[in-house]
């Protein structure tokens, strides 16, 4: 039998699965990609509004990183300049997100032994997940290409963008299956997949920042970023991404070969045979979740020291008034163009990140039940609400100790380097903790899921967390939305270093939503059926 052997058959089983998901992700990447060109055709109809805005961006070193790559004033490079960076990044989320669940998390469940017990080959089930992500990554270049092709756009740029966003899920595809091969669950392979995702834009957005191209050119994100469609279509820099993707698979398939079944090679770490630090259901969940939060706050922090570097690049900005800083300004609620409260915009791109984390601790909560480790707990006297009310309260705090720690790092940062610390840093630490309850407020959306659908809970949750960045003011502004959507949580923070006064009913309306919200969640968890 070959290790390769009931390939096509896992393939279609695995896409079957998908069926679900993967829509989806094509239609948000789609749906981004004209956004951009509709705010593009309205915002800057005529060719000296393009003229303007571009110099703009490129006398803007912050500006300028965002798209990364060059930019011209012409509709189809601004309007793929300004969407390029979220359809990569989206389409190498959504190859991390399938590669891990068709294979680690396969194993994980007893599925994959399952499996192995008729003709199919050691090598077929990996094989099987890579094709399946790399496909979906395919049709959603494809699906942009047909769709820009259609409003008119040139075909030869068209189909170097949708390459672009193919690599990009290839090469995320491979960096998710050797981070299969390391991790010993499903949990830690996409931590270290998203993990390397976003060390990849860091390297990207500094490169473009600084102007050290080199940096972009370590990055697999920055790959697709330099191919330029619609530019001069470098189209040797997806040979790069070809052969990447190539060798993480092969490798992958390699370690494949020196593991057990259900394990993983990065060593693990045994516990105590005995311990009386285990008491109660705060700190059965602070014992599971405190490896992942750390390796959280580590990153927060590591992303706010870099976000406070680009302080002195904010400062030389403010110095030169245009368009796009007036409308920033606008949207951050400030009088004039301060420092500290335009940098508070970097705050809210961290803030929209940390949002993340509560969305992921309560998928958490799924994954726990559908393993049958939580029955295992509840076998006790610890009974099922007081078992998900503490993963509640150490997601919580969690919460509130990683936006802490954004607004410790970035406050002090900014005040050495342009600022004062006896004013600037308390007001960007206060700012950070009032943007917890928003951050809890989409938790508990996710909770109400998980208790009344949990089957269908993982989307949801995603899709709130997704439409929350979407409609907020970090994202809106690309597509004219300032200042956000009322419909999303954190447009009800206030910016510490505008005029406009603290309005503590925001607060306690965000905190009331919130406390409905968990109250639904944990009713519903209650009165359903465990494990299914």
């Amino acid at each position: 039998m070959s290790a390769l052997s009931g390939t096509g058959r896992l393939t279609r089983l695995a896409l079957r699965r998908e069926r679900a998901i993967a829509p989806w992700w094509v239609l948000l990447i789609v749906t981004l990609a004209l956004i951009m060109v509709n705010y593009i055709t309205t915002r800057m109809g005529t060719y000296a509004l393009k003229v303007e805005y571009t110099q703009t961006i490129l006398r803007s070193p912050f500006l300028y990183a965002l798209g990364g790559g060059g930019v011209e004033p012409r509709l189809d490079v601004l309007a793929t300049w300004r969407s390029g960076g979220f359809l990569y990044v989206f389409s190498a989320l959504a190859a991390v997100m399938s590669v891990v669940r068709h294979t680690r998390r396969e194993e994980d469940s007893g599925r994959a032994e399952l499996v192995g017990s008729a003709v199919v080959g050691r090598d077929a089930p990996l094989t099987a997940a890579v094709l399946v992500a790399t496909g979906v990554s395919l049709a959603s270049g494809l699906a942009v290409a047909a769709v820009l092709i259609g409003i008119g756009f040139e075909p030869v740029g068209s189909l170097a963008y949708a390459g672009a966003v193919a690599a990009a899920g290839w090469v995320f595809g491979g960096v998710a299956a050797v981070a299969a091969q390391l991790a010993r669950n499903a949990r830690t392979a996409t931590t270290i997949g998203l993990s390397v995702l976003a060390v990849s834009y860091v390297l990207r957005y500094a490169g473009d920042a600084t102007g050290r191209h080199w940096l972009a050119g370590l990055s697999p994100i920055g790959w697709s970023h330099l191919v330029r469609p619609y530019q001069d279509e470098r189209w040797w820099m997806l040979g790069l991404s070809l052969l990447a993707g190539a060798a993480l698979l092969a490798l992958a398939h390699r370690l494949l070969e020196r593991r057990d079944l259900g394990a993983g090679l990065l060593p693990e770490r045994l516990g105590p045979a005995t311990t009386t630090r285990l008491r109660g259901p705060v700190a059965v969940a602070w014992r599971l979740h405190r490896t992942l939060l750390l390796s959280w706050a580590a990153g927060i922090a590591f992303f706010a020291a870099a976000a406070a570097g680009l302080s002195p690049f904010v400062k030389d900005l403010l110095a030169r008034p245009s368009v796009v800083t007036d409308g920033i300004v606008k949207m951050l609620g400030m009088p004039s163009a301060a420092v500290g409260g335009y940098s508070w915009y970097l705050i809210l791109i961290l803030a929209y990140v940390v949002t993340l984390y509560p969305v992921l601790m309560t998928l958490r909560l799924r994954e726990e039940e559908t393993s049958g480790r939580a029955e295992a707990v509840q076998a006790t006297p610890l009974t099922r609400l007081r078992w998900a009310a503490g993963h509640l309260v150490v997601t919580g705090l969690g919460t509130a100790a990683l936006m802490a720690v954004a607004g410790l790092v970035f406050g002090t940062l900014f005040s050495v380097l342009v600022g004062d610390l006896s004013t600037d840093l308390p007001r960007f630490l206060l700012g950070a903790l009032s943007v917890v309850p928003a951050a809890w407020c989409v938790g508990a959306v996710c909770v109400l899921a998980y208790g009344l659908l949990p089957r269908a809970g993982i989307a949801i949750s995603w899709i709130a967390w997704i439409l929350t960045a979407l409609l907020g003011q970090v994202a809106g502004p690309l597509y004219g939305l300032w200042g956000g959507s009322p419909l999303e949580p954190l447009h009800y923070v206030r910016n510490p270093f505008g005029d406009e006064p603290f309005h503590p009913g925001s607060l306690a309306a965000l905190l009331a939503v919130t406390a409905i919200l968990l109250y639904g969640g944990l009713h519903a968890l209650r009165r359903r059926d465990f494990g299914r």
